[in-house]
């Protein structure tokens, strides 16, 4: 069994072939795949999609950094209303984006607090987005971590410190397509790296892996991370599988 522990078919890259998508994903040995949302416009899409793959697809609600704003506490009403509405296996995708934009980073680092909070309030783990922003991220962590906060780091691309950072504070470093990029020193890095600290995740439609990159995303894809993962840690593809949806399945409790 695989598990895509991060994927967005619930977008509009999906409209046209979706239950494809899904179906190639099975086919591929993908049992379930985790959808973190984005914002308060992509909710009902999210719920929607979750609605009708209940077997294979499983919501977490959190709002995602490049969408803070200056009305983010009005947005993040909307999430702990959600959050009492009905259940959710996470929050995400939560966390601090300094890559496009400086201008709400203050906004950001207070919006991820207060989901840390929320997190820590419903017993759920989290899903982090990290981008030029790994100290930030780190030290609000550091502050907040009292034992019970878990999750992923999602779409990991650092190197052995940060990645040794990360494993410090109990979470999982979430592995993309990324891995098989040649430019890429992410698969040195994993290869110094227990796997049982991994978990698999395509971020569809973004990130495809060699030799689809540049094009769509989708979780059927998944497999090949797992190939790239098993060969530069030197153990089975089946091993890799086992270990990393152990992983999700504990961290997300389904």
């Amino acid at each position: 069994m695989l598990i895509d522990s991060h994927a967005h078919i619930y977008l509009e890259e999906f409209d046209g072939d979706r239950e494809d998508v899904i179906l190639r994903a099975k086919k591929s040995g993908i049992e379930k795949i985790i959808l973190p949302n984005v914002d308060n416009e992509t909710i009902e899409r999210l719920i929607d999609v979750s609605d009708k793959y209940p077997e294979i697809c499983f919501p977490l609600m959190g709002l995602h950094p490049t969408t803070v704003g200056k009305d983010y506490k009005k947005d993040i009403i909307t999430i702990e209303e959600w959050l009492q509405e009905r259940k959710f296996c996470g929050i995400g995708e939560i966390g601090i984006d300094l890559y496009w934009d400086k201008t709400f980073k203050a906004e950001q680092e207070d919006a991820f607090r207060i989901q840390l909070q929320m997190a820590k309030t419903n017993n759920l783990p989290i899903v982090i987005h990290v981008r030029n922003s790994f100290e930030e991220v780190y030290d609000i962590l550091k502050q907040e971590q009292n034992g019970e906060l878990k999750g992923i780091f999602h779409c990991f691309s650092g190197g052995i410190g940060e990645a040794q950072k990360v494993i410090d504070l109990g979470f999982k470093l979430g592995i993309g397509g990324v891995v098989t990029f040649k430019n890429s020193n992410l698969g040195d890095v994993i290869s110094q790296i227990d796997v049982a600290h991994l978990v698999l995740e395509t971020d569809s439609p973004y990130l495809a892996p060699v030799p689809y990159r540049g094009k769509r995303n989708e979780s059927s894809y998944i497999r090949i991370i797992a190939e790239k993962v098993a060969s530069v840690s030197g153990i089975s593809f089946e091993k890799v599988a086992e270990i990393t949806s152990e992983n999700v399945i504990e961290l997300f409790h389904i």
